[in-house]
């Protein structure tokens, strides 16, 4: 399963994010950045479907997160800044209120294969 785009013609390495049976269903992960990179990673599964997104509040940059594992709403159906309570519709990253209205979460193209979440290398940088 791709998200978000194009199959490139020329892949990019991709790095293991996490297996996907480690992302309950409704449930939302963050990781750390890869080697060298500045922003890490979350990932929030609903059903067969898996988002991901840079770990960075469009308004002041800052993570998304200040307990880990903790980027959703109480109800589980939006994704929320803890610095300013900003919030962000899961499936696309924008953000429905909060100072950063009208801005979105940087996505994160993803494949699963095998039951591992693979990401590009890339990613956060």
């Amino acid at each position: 399963m791709q998200k978000w785009g194009m199959v490139p013609l020329i892949p990019r390495p991709m790095r293991a994010l996490c297996p996907l049976a480690a992302l309950a269903d409704g449930a939302s992960k963050g990781f750390p950045p890869a080697p060298g990179g500045f922003a890490g990673l979350f990932a929030v599964r609903q059903g067969d479907a898996v988002f991901v997104y840079v770990n960075s509040c469009p308004h002041l940059g800052l993570p998304l997160d200040f307990v880990p594992d903790r980027f959703l709403s109480a109800d589980g159906n939006r994704i929320v800044c803890a610095t300013h309570g900003a919030e962000f519709r899961i499936a696309d990253g924008a953000c429905l209120r909060g100072p950063c209205q009208g801005a979105a979460l940087e996505p994160v193209l993803i494949q699963v294969t095998d039951g591992t979440v693979f990401v590009a290398d890339t990613a956060g940088y």
